[in-house]
């Protein structure tokens, strides 16, 4: 694409340069730029994009986008935001990428992960191509693709799209985090179906206050558009159970589908049995009512399936898919997951790091446990301090043992983490071992029959952050060496 019919698309570059050089790649990091790149500068909060524009023009590069003056051969573009404009560019530069797939997009504090897999084991059972982003991975098709953020910069979030429509791609399921909202990256991308699961404190770090926050996560709701398409309708699909909802309601102007569990709503979940190896419960929908079946437990299990069945029926999938899809689900790695290496006691590892999330978790595994329950939890270093002794709290509360320990220190330092959480349990039972290996090894040392293990806040990663090194660990594996050493 020719540098001048790029830049059409941003509207306030009146003066384009003299020089229209064919435009071969968009890039925002220097070290990708290769001869005919199109490279931006973008100030992040460690490096600014500008310092690097000279080895950009070194590299071959044709152009940079700047917000300020730089002294360079190759022609240099100046617009307020490069972050705003890459955003822009990027869905040009890659064709509309979205709008030639079905997106699917959830937001909320707890359940992204699970029911983005749902929704995507759905559209597989029905026949069609599928293409995922999320907090673990991104797939396209049956091909993996490590990712660092639950969703990606524009420029890597229009390039992925663009990969999913080159290889035949229908429908794209996506988690949308709140910090990519305010941030911008995901500008650009003509959602369908959106999708609200719940709001409970996280990230108060960046967000500052609760009401920052939903209005964050309001932001996906507000921005599928404020006209109807008959061929290609938008859709909210929100839990009605919280009372965000409410607010997500009056912004938007897409079509909304509710699911509630107390509460009347377009779908609902009634009679809800469950046992050890999974669950059931009565659905009735605006066309009826069935029986779903699923080899998932617990509570939040149910409100991860509703939403599923119903962003896929806004989808058009015919319901008798849907439930025959979601009753031979196995599960996703790290939520919920058993660990079974021959004991004679549930060793259950999950992704819980945010206080509701640990409550729900805690609440299903005491309807499991006949004895006692333990659990191996601690939180993160550099993120929101506040949550810190309400989950030690909530750990005391459900659990007969709980150990607290390192999970992500980062930066600070894991003791001082632990007093912050052990403030909010002054006079609780409890047990401080701040090496995670040795912490999970003393809780299965001490289970037995009829007692329950749970290993919290990880889940599916495979390694700690400690200082500026990441290391390899894995919950699951640190928990099958411990069963198999003291069996």
């Amino acid at each position: 694409m020719k540098l001048h019919t790029l830049l059409d698309f941003l509207p306030l570059v009146k003066e384009k340069p003299a020089e229209n050089p064919e435009i071969l790649s968009v890039e925002n990091d220097n070290r990708k730029v290769n001869k005919g790149s199109l490279f931006i500068c973008i100030e992040g909060l460690t490096n600014d994009g500008h310092n690097f524009a000279k080895d950009a023009e070194e590299k071959g590069a044709a152009a940079v986008l700047a917000e300020r003056p730089l002294s360079l051969s190759i022609p240099v573009i100046l617009v307020k935001d490069t972050k705003r404009a890459m955003a822009v560019l990027a869905d040009a530069f890659y064709g509309q990428p979205t709008k030639q797939l079905h997106l699917i997009g959830i937001t909320g504090t707890n359940g992204k992960t699970t029911t983005s897999h749902l929704i995507e084991h759905v559209m597989l059972h029905s026949g069609l191509k599928t293409g995922l982003i999320g907090t673990m991975y991104v797939r396209i098709n049956d091909r993996i693709i490590e990712t660092k953020n639950t969703t990606p910069e524009s420029l890597t979030l229009q390039q992925t799209f663009h990969e999913m429509v080159n290889e035949d791609v229908d429908t794209a399921i996506m988690e949308v985090s709140s910090h990519a909202l305010v941030q911008g990256r995901v500008h650009g991308c003509d959602y369908d179906v959106a999708v609200f699961t719940n709001l409970t404190q996280d990230h108060l770090d960046y967000h500052k206050t609760m009401d920052e926050y939903r209005r964050a996560k309001g932001l996906l709701f507000a921005q599928l558009g404020n006209t109807y398409d008959h061929e290609k309708p938008k859709v909210a699909v929100l839990n009605a159970d919280d009372a965000a909802s409410e607010a997500y309601i009056t912004e938007t102007a897409a079509h909304v589908m509710t699911y509630s569990i107390d509460n009347n709503a377009d779908f609902t979940a009634r009679n809800i049995q469950m046992d050890g190896s999974g669950m059931k419960f009565d659905l009735h929908y605006p066309e009826g009512s069935a029986v779903v079946t699923l080899k998932l437990v617990g509570k939040f299990s149910v409100y991860n399936a509703l939403a599923a069945i119903a962003a896929c029926y806004a989808s058009n999938i015919p319901m008798d898919i849907i439930l025959d899809s979601l009753a031979k689900m196995e599960g996703v790695p790290g939520r919920f997951e058993l660990v079974d290496a021959g004991q004679e006691y549930p060793v259950i590892v999950d992704y819980a790091h945010t206080p509701d999330s640990l409550e729900n978790v805690l609440k299903t595994v005491a309807q499991i446990a006949k004895n006692k329950i333990y659990v191996v939890v601690g939180c993160g270093g550099d993120r929101d301090k506040t949550k810190r002794p309400l989950m030690a709290k909530i750990a005391c509360k459900y659990a007969s043992n709980p150990i607290f320990t390192s999970d992500n220190p980062r930066s600070e330092d894991p003791y001082s983490i632990l007093k912050d959480m052990e403030s909010g349990v002054q006079g609780e039972n409890y047990e401080v071992i701040e090496d995670r290996k040795e912490a999970i090894r003393k809780a299965v040392q001490q289970a037995s029959a009829g007692d329950v293990v749970l290993i919290a806040g990880k889940g599916h990663e495979t390694y700690q952050i400690v200082g500026d090194k990441v290391l390899d660990f894995d919950d699951r594996i640190a928990a099958a060496e411990a069963i198999k050493e003291k069996e």
